[in-house]
């Protein structure tokens, strides 16, 4: 069984997405989490470009990481100077790390028109960058930027490169498709000849640029790279790197290679939900694997197979991968999908059972109204509670008001004044916000914390607002989806109305209603 080696770029390659900046302290927190998980090289960022990444450098070659090891990022020497003196090369060496990656140019149209040096010059880069670097101790691993496009182009002088490289003491030649427009059929011939010419072991990083990077790095591997590069989540510039986490999950469940542990491979969820979390990225719902939709059902048919035999509508076993097979809620669903949601949160109910027939008619005149329930698990499992009398109120609404304060030339201002009643008492308060919402979230907080302080924990971290009936113009009634989390998960709550600021109450009395029942459960479940 052929071993893979697991190379991260989510620090370097995965930060140059548009909407992405890693703090020093965000980059830290992903290396450990991506060590735990596995992966055998991190690479960091480039020592000498900017005050973070010298830091971060200095920071990890204090810690421990196990098996895995940081990795420091640089390009070949500058045109006309030795590699002794290119100052990019020195910050390596300076960063203290046993491992670098350089990359160097292979494709001639680069060569000509980018570096403008000849082809004996960029071969001179190439050997003189990787020599010296090892000289210092240092293991390289040489990206062979735009390969693939470089031996369409001229194969004879790209194995040039590779094997100038070879010569000069590099551990790894990484082929690069650095403009993501290969597809897999010509990655996997073009390894095939570079493995005639090239003794030392092959790696491979690709781009999504053509939708195919994940399926491009299954075939290098099984054209005979050993090493395969990628992001979490796919993270990268333009459409993104090559997906470690599909990648990772298809070597060991489809490939039968061992790269991570079974147990590690139980994380992959939680690991690409940690990335996105920290990278401020929505993560997304229909990601092969670990997305919320991977293992979703909504179809009455499907539900129905899988409850009988999974294998019928899902291709491994979810929690493999540490996912969650999901019933959907909605009328598509029928009752089978209120009973499997009963089950799943130990309560008892059959297809007979009047309340099961009660809870399906209600999810119907829901729906009718524009409720979404799919979409919005935690407000269907309240109304199931509730209907079953498995939860007790915990706040009871008895007004609000919304005040929004416009002047010429002035800023809004938005104050919520809001009436509970909490554990038999009144609560009057009153809290700015931003907007509507945000003040009604302030406010309602504000009224909350003195009797559930463990509300500090959450906040809402997505709002979503879609008219239903565009024809009714600014009368249309409105859905609201809220996304909410704390440290440990993340719910969806929803309302619906023509009034934006009452289906937005519904969506987060709903959120803090679903924390405060799911922090008592928890606490019920503790041993005494």
């Amino acid at each position: 069984m052929k071993n893979v080696i697991l190379y991260d770029t989510t620090l370097r390659d995965g930060s140059q997405a548009e909407g992405i900046n890693y703090s020093l302290s965000d980059k830290i927190r992903i290396a450990e989490k991506l060590a735990e998980f596995g992966i055998h090289y991190i690479e960091g960022g480039w020592p000498g470009s900017n005050p973070k990444d010298a830091q971060f450098f200095e920071i990890m070659a204090k810690k421990s990481l196990g098996n895995c090891h940081i990795v420091a990022f640089g390009s070949t020497r500058r045109s006309g100077i030795r590699a002794a003196r290119d100052k990019n090369l020195n910050d390596i060496i300076n960063s203290k790390v046993k491992f670098a990656t350089i990359f160097g140019k292979t494709w001639l149209l680069h060569i000509k028109n980018v570096l403008k040096v000849s082809p004996e010059e960029n071969l001179e880069m190439i050997a003189d960058s990787i020599s010296f670097l090892v000289k210092k101790g240092l293991k390289v691993f040489y990206d062979a930027e735009h390969f693939f496009d470089a031996y369409k182009d001229n194969p004879e002088y790209t194995l040039k490169c590779l094997k100038t490289a070879q010569q000069a003491g590099a551990s790894y030649l990484v082929l690069c498709d650095t403009n993501g427009g290969t597809l897999p059929d010509q990655i996997s011939e073009a390894i095939k000849q570079v493995k005639k010419n090239i003794t030392i072991p092959l790696g491979i990083h690709c781009h999504n640029d053509a939708g195919v990077a994940v399926a491009n790095s299954l075939a290098a591997i099984q054209a005979g790279c050993s090493m395969c590069q990628g992001t979490i989540n796919g993270y990268g510039e333009r459409c993104g790197n090559a997906d470690l986490i599909p990648i990772i999950s298809n070597l060991k469940l489809k490939l039968g290679i061992n790269c991570i542990s079974d147990e590690q491979l139980a994380k992959a969820t939680e690991v690409s939900h940690f990335v996105s979390e920290v990278s401020n990225m929505r993560h997304a719902n229909n990601q092969p694997y670990v997305g919320d939709s991977a293992f979703a059902h909504k179809g009455g048919v499907h539900i129905n197979a899988v409850m009988k035999d999974s294998r019928s509508y899902e291709h491994i076993p979810p929690e493999a991968v540490g996912n969650k097979r999901r019933i959907l809620i909605s009328e598509l669903g029928g009752k089978s999908s209120i009973i499997i949601l009963a089950k799943e949160l130990n309560l008892d109910l059959t297809k007979d059972d009047p309340k099961t027939k009660k809870l399906h008619n209600l999810l119907q005149k829901l729906e009718m109204k524009g409720y979404h329930f799919e979409a919005a698990e935690a407000s269907f499992e309240l109304i199931l509670k509730k209907a079953l009398s498995k939860v007790h109120q915990m706040f009871k609404l008895e007004s609000f008001r919304v005040v929004v304060n416009k002047e010429t030339n002035k800023k809004a201002t938005t104050e919520a004044i809001i009436k509970l009643r909490v554990k038999g008492k009144l609560e009057h308060t009153a809290a700015d916000g931003d907007g509507p919402v945000n003040a009604l979230d302030n406010a309602l907080r504000k009224a909350l914390m003195n009797f559930y302080p463990k509300l500090a924990e959450m906040h809402l971290s997505d709002f979503k607002v879609r008219v239903l009936d565009e024809k009714e113009g600014t009368a249309a009634r409105v859905r609201v989806l809220i996304q909410s989390q704390d440290e440990k998960d993340s719910w969806n709550t929803i309302g619906v109305s023509e009034n934006i600021i009452e289906a937005s109450w519904q969506a987060l009395s709903d959120s803090f209603e679903y924390k405060l029942l799911k922090d008592n459960e928890k606490k019920k479940s503790q041993p005494k």
